[in-house]
């Protein structure tokens, strides 16, 4: 078994974390008509061991990289968790370059169209209860009446197989615990903060 990376995740639970709190990724693709990217809310589908093997969303009918996936299906999946640049003026030693610390994943997916009748219904009301649980006075796709079929009729599901993943974890675990401290001084109230604590346990706050 080989040895985990410095920046490598932890354990799966890093991956779900990162996705419920950042939801919104790029599918990027490329087709005949040169490269695509699309900004989608997307729904993660876990294993039995707690993987990532596949996730779901929908595009426009009429949006460019539909027909792109239909003749290739082959598409890279990106989510961007909390960042932040990292300026040397924190640091004691102002000769360290600045740097940027990142919790980040990206998926390698073949993206497969789901035209059964009713799929664009229950996929569109497992994302709006995905994103309503817990609220106050919660939102249902029920109260959309009549409009609900006409924005069905405009959009289309698909599901995406995981085919390769890769996780990228960069938060100052290869900084000296003075440069961590200061770090973590300057960011304590940045929402990075939590997960720099979290892949740095063994340093304290």
């Amino acid at each position: 078994m080989s040895t985990p990376g410095r920046f490598d995740r932890r354990s799966p639970q890093d991956l779900a974390d990162l996705i419920a709190g950042h939801p919104l990724a790029w599918v990027c693709s490329q087709g005949s008509a040169g490269l695509g990217a699309a900004l989608l809310p997307l729904l993660p589908e876990w294993g039995p061991g707690g993987e990532l093997v596949a996730v779901e969303g929908h595009f426009p009918r009429a949006h460019p990289m539909v027909p792109a996936l239909r003749a290739d299906p082959n598409a890279l999946v990106l989510w961007l968790g909390p960042q932040s640049y990292v300026s040397p003026s924190w640091l004691a030693d102002r000769t360290q370059a600045p740097s940027w610390i990142f919790a980040s994943a990206q998926c390698r997916v073949r993206v497969q169209f789901d035209e059964r009748e009713g799929a664009i219904d229950a996929h569109l009301k497992r994302l709006v209860d995905a994103h309503e649980a817990g609220r106050p006075n919660a939102w249902a796709m029920s109260e959309m009446g009549a409009r609900q079929a006409q924005l069905a009729a405009r959009v289309i599901a698909f599901r995406a197989e995981v085919e390769q993943l890769d996780e990228r974890y960069k938060l100052s675990q290869d900084e000296r615990d003075t440069e961590y401290a200061s770090q973590i001084a300057q960011l304590a109230d940045h929402p990075v903060a939590a997960w720099m604590r979290r892949f740095n346990r063994d340093r304290g706050t």
